[in-house]
């Protein structure tokens, strides 16, 4: 494999969205060379007893996954796992196809390691995503398919947007994340509420045998956000993903004034959400932490405050392919500094 660090200067000089259509070019040709996986050999994935874990009736062979917003369309998969992911997030998916946000929509905070995106579900809808994932024998590793609403879709028609994807994509993934918490489609947060998520997972939990997460913003109260999630796994959610991109623009010296900031500038933030919930919900459902990891040592933090998984978008952008094997080599030498056995044994440490 290339050295990131020589191909990143060249990188950094195309527009955001530009490389990272380069980078899917390369990235999607395990998928169409129908390259199938073995995780006994591949030189970047890390398959080791001790970071092996079973959720939803799956097993995850490393806690580190690609989180939502890079393989939007489902074209990646393969390469996702060639580059050491434990699982792979696909979406956001819309029932239809829709273009996205005007561009220039992706932009670079290079000093902050973080990237501020207003994409604006930009995919090629239900259809299409449904025939990619059909071909799904290539893939062993779990795959979640997160769905979002189509931007012209009224709110009082949002819940027909979702339960139309989960039949769509019922028995084509291994969990659905409903995606109410971009701040890049109007009014999707406001669904963030009470009776929305209380009728939509009554509805969904109906269609479905597939486990469904509810993936939540950065920017509410933390009493708010307890509280949501809370609701949401009385009402059926079989997990919690925190967090989505945030909106506070003062994380970074030059921000624009669309989208959501990823990366290195939503550590604090995502982490301390993402806590307050842990302290409430901690073995009693499943939880995913994202935003701002890029070391083995927040992946662990993370973990040892109840995140079974962890995810990772823009560290890939800033630190390369070899991020992912890293942290998890270090988060094998980080249990076995602590004295555990297995990664289950770490997930929620401090909560105990």
């Amino acid at each position: 494999m290339l050295n990131y660090e020589s191909i990143k200067p060249y990188l950094f000089k195309l527009q955001p969205e530009t490389a990272h259509h380069v980078a899917e070019c390369v990235l999607r040709l395990p998928n169409i060379c129908q390259i199938p996986f073995n995780p006994f050999l591949e030189s970047h994935f890390v398959n080791d007893a001790r970071l092996r874990q079973e959720i939803f009736g799956r097993t995850f062979y490393n806690p580190v996954g690609l989180g939502a917003g890079f393989d939007k369309n489902a074209t990646m998969i393969r390469g996702m796992q060639i580059l050491g992911f434990g699982f792979t997030e696909i979406g956001t998916v819309t029932p239809k196809p829709q273009a996205g946000n005007p561009k220039p929509r992706m932009f670079r905070h290079i000093e902050e390691e973080s990237i501020q995106n207003a994409m604006g579900f930009n995919n090629d809808g239900a259809y299409k995503v449904v025939k990619r994932l059909k071909q799904r024998t290539l893939f062993t590793t779990p795959v979640g398919i997160n769905i979002g609403k189509n931007k012209v879709t009224p709110e009082k028609e949002a819940i027909g947007d979702y339960t139309h994807l989960i039949k769509a994509f019922d028995g084509l993934g291994d969990y659905f994340v409903i995606n109410i918490s971009s701040p890049n489609t109007p009014g999707l947060r406001d669904l963030q509420n009470e009776s929305f998520i209380t009728n939509l997972f009554a509805q969904a939990k109906e269609l479905t045998q597939m486990p469904i997460l509810l993936k939540i913003a950065p920017d509410m109260e933390i009493k708010d956000a307890v509280n949501l999630t809370k609701m949401a796994v009385e009402a059926g959610a079989d997990g919690i993903i925190a967090t989505n991109t945030t909106i506070d623009y003062s994380l970074v010296k030059h921000p624009k004034d669309i989208g959501g900031l990823s990366g290195a500038v939503l550590k604090e933030k995502s982490f301390k959400i993402f806590d307050a919930i842990a302290k409430e919900l901690y073995g009693k459902t499943v939880l995913i932490s994202v935003g701002g990891i890029d070391s083995a040592k927040e992946a662990y933090k993370r973990i040892r405050a109840g995140a079974s998984l962890v995810q990772i978008l823009s560290g890939l952008i800033f630190h390369g392919p070899d991020m992912i094997m890293n942290i998890n080599n270090e988060l094998i030498q980080l249990l076995k500094q602590d004295g555990f056995e297995n990664i289950t044994q770490a997930v929620g440490a401090d909560r105990k």
